[in-house]
């Protein structure tokens, strides 16, 4: 088992599994065998069969076919890993996501990366494919070919990456080990109006703002309120400010400035 330690943006490392090499290429087989069944369901639908795609046929049918067939094959992992958080359904199966080496979600830009040099390791699903026996073997056998360079990559590259995860800066690991990023106080601010109520946040040690997080977390497994109350006036007695917020909504607002703020 390899592991990888990630630090996050408060100075806190969290030790996480690397996905095994046969997950990576099981989820890979998944994702191949669902977008080939896609591919041969669509071309029989429009073409009927291998006897029945002749040159007429395929010229007719083509600006339709790469709109309901490439263009969806050629979106696939994109748009799947965004949506579900660094899974394509292959990784979801298999329980290994996309992670930044950052800490926490890749950004757009970093998953359109990695979506960008599948260009040479998928060249099968990018652009029109010519619906005959003869081609779809071809594709396939230069896929496979490109995929020994795929493989040879991982294996030597010290946290088992591809290329695509080496130029978006990331890594895959295994979901179901024992810490996540969500653990500690890190949280994702994308509002980019986002306003900082409380920027005195910043006087408080790294400490102290892992205790107010583990109260507020205290609080929403038992509700004690006591603790939120002595913790919140506390706070407000340390840092010299006053608020009308309950004592609640303060401690977890304080949290959200001191993310915004630590992160910028």
């Amino acid at each position: 088992m390899s592991l990888i330690q990630i630090a996050t943006p408060f100075n806190i490392e969290l030790e996480f599994e690397i996905a095994e090499f046969q997950r990576r290429i099981f989820a890979y087989l998944i994702d191949l065998t669902l977008l080939f069944f896609f591919f041969m369901g669509m071309k029989y639908l429009y073409y009927g069969g291998f006897d029945m795609a002749n040159e007429e046929a395929l010229r007719s049918h083509m600006g339709i076919d790469i709109l309901t067939i490439s263009v969806p094959m050629l979106l696939y992992s994109l748009v799947t890993e965004v949506l579900l958080h660094g899974q394509t359904l292959g990784k979801k199966f298999t329980h290994i996501r996309v992670m930044s080496l950052g800490g926490g979600e890749p950004e757009l830009s970093q998953y359109m990366i990695r979506w960008m040099f599948k260009a040479f390791e998928w060249p099968f699903f990018f652009g029109y494919t010519i619906f005959t026996a003869q081609s779809i073997i071809s594709y396939l056998m230069i896929t496979g070919f490109l995929g020994i360079f795929v493989v040879i990559i991982i294996g030597i590259s010290k946290k088992n990456q591809r290329l695509g995860d080496l130029a978006a800066n990331t890594v895959v690991i295994f979901t179901q080990s024992q810490y996540s990023v969500e653990d500690t106080i890190f949280m994702d601010i994308q509002n980019e109006n986002y306003e900082v109520k409380y920027p005195e946040v910043l006087n408080l040690s790294d400490r102290d703002i892992n205790t107010i997080n583990n109260v507020i977390q205290l609080y929403h497994k038992d509700h004690q309120m006591q603790t939120v109350v002595r913790v919140s006036y506390k706070v407000q007695e340390v840092l010299k400010i006053h608020t009308d917020q309950s004592s609640l909504d303060f401690l977890e607002k304080l949290l959200e400035d001191y993310n915004y703020l630590a992160t910028r």
